[in-house]
């Protein structure tokens, strides 16, 4: 039982993983918000020593068992590393542990349910770290869209058209699952976070010339609410044609109004563009007017406090669960399969 006194920031969080997302996002994330990062732990020593070192870190260990032995009882492990290490980590882990996985969870739907009967059976406090629905940007969407300014929603958007260096993710190469798995499934997640679960979900994820060896860059999903509400994913990473015609954008509209919100964070990545908030309520009789609205922060690092702190809260008994816990991001990944296997039947062909 933690001590009364505790604070969520004050709790001791242990890293597994010591990669990019880590030194990019993660550990700018929890200085900003003044987490307590206890010690990190990675299978490279020398990236383990280096990070605990840029980032004033108390400790490093050289293997996970020492970190797991070191760990005090009240302990966060905030595990990044790659999906398919996700269950063979997670099995070493004490029970009743309280947990964030990195996205995905599981490299694919069996991974993923595997996951979850773990947590369960070894009565963790787990969340996964789908951290755009904590981004600034879309938190504060989300504010607009429950005080009911913008009323009903009946479409949602997400498009991205981008060039995107993949080859910084040497694992990626050859892998089964690329595109749906490791990006569009952010988005997927936030459509769910914002209209709940679909009826059903339609998608084509497709290769391209100049990426051969990934076998997806780009994706059209159609995520299914019924006829009245529209939602839509469509990304495309290989837009190699200069910067000024990448975008990227999350559209959201409503009966009463509507919010653009053009997110930079892709465009020449990794430098990154700035982000516009924008939003318009009708008024009847008046013309359509747009207006921006200035938002502190971006999706990196800026959503990684979201994602950690609803996990903190979980863990000092502030909330029940994180409002990210694994038994809500099954059912992402339950859409993100869908996806794949609406793919793979491919479209109806038409009879002339």
């Amino acid at each position: 039982m933690l001590a009364s006194s505790s604070t969520p920031s004050s709790l001791p969080i242990c890293i597994i993983g010591a990669g990019g997302i880590v030194n990019d996002a993660h550990l700018p994330a929890y200085k900003i918000a003044g987490y307590n990062v206890h010690g990190i732990f990675d299978v490279d020593v020398v990236k383990a020593k280096a990070t605990a070192e840029k980032f004033s870190i108390p400790s490093y260990y050289t293997s996970l068992q020492e970190m797991i032995t070191a760990a005090p009882a009240n302990a966060v492990f905030d595990m990044a590393v790659p999906g398919s290490q996700t269950i063979a980590v997670l099995q070493q882990l004490p029970d009743e542990a309280t947990v964030l996985l990195q996205k995905p969870m599981g490299e694919n739907f069996e991974e993923a349910k595997k996951i979850l009967q773990i947590c369960r059976q070894k009565k963790m406090m787990a969340a996964v770290n789908f951290q755009l629905r904590y981004a600034p940007y879309i938190l504060a969407a989300k504010k607009i869209i429950s005080n009911g300014s913008i009323g009903t929603i009946n479409d949602v958007e997400v498009n991205v058209n981008v060039f995107t260096p993949w080859h910084l993710w040497n694992f990626l190469n050859g892998a089964p699952r690329v595109e749906i798995l490791y990006h569009s499934i952010h988005y997927i997640d936030l459509v769910r976070s914002l209209l709940g679960n679909p009826k059903s979900v339609y998608a084509k994820t497709t290769k391209h010339p100049s990426m051969p060896q990934l076998t997806s860059v780009r994706s059209n999903i159609i995520m299914d609410y019924g006829d009245m509400i529209a939602a839509n994913i469509l990304t495309n990473h290989c837009h190699n044609y200069g910067t000024p015609k990448q975008q990227s954008y999350i559209k959201i509209e409503g009966s009463k109004g509507a919010i653009k919100i053009n997110f930079g964070a892709l465009i020449d990545y990794p430098r990154g563009a700035a982000d516009s908030f924008e939003y318009v309520l009708l008024q009847e009789g008046k013309e359509p007017e747009w207006k921006t609205m200035e938002v502190e922060g971006s999706w990196f690092p800026h959503a990684f406090i979201g994602s950690m702190e609803q996990v903190l809260l979980a863990a000092n008994k502030q909330i029940e669960q994180p409002d990210n816990s694994v038994d809500d991001c099954i059912h992402t990944m339950t859409c993100v399969e869908a996806a794949y296997k609406s793919s793979e039947v491919g479209g109806i062909v038409p009879v002339f």
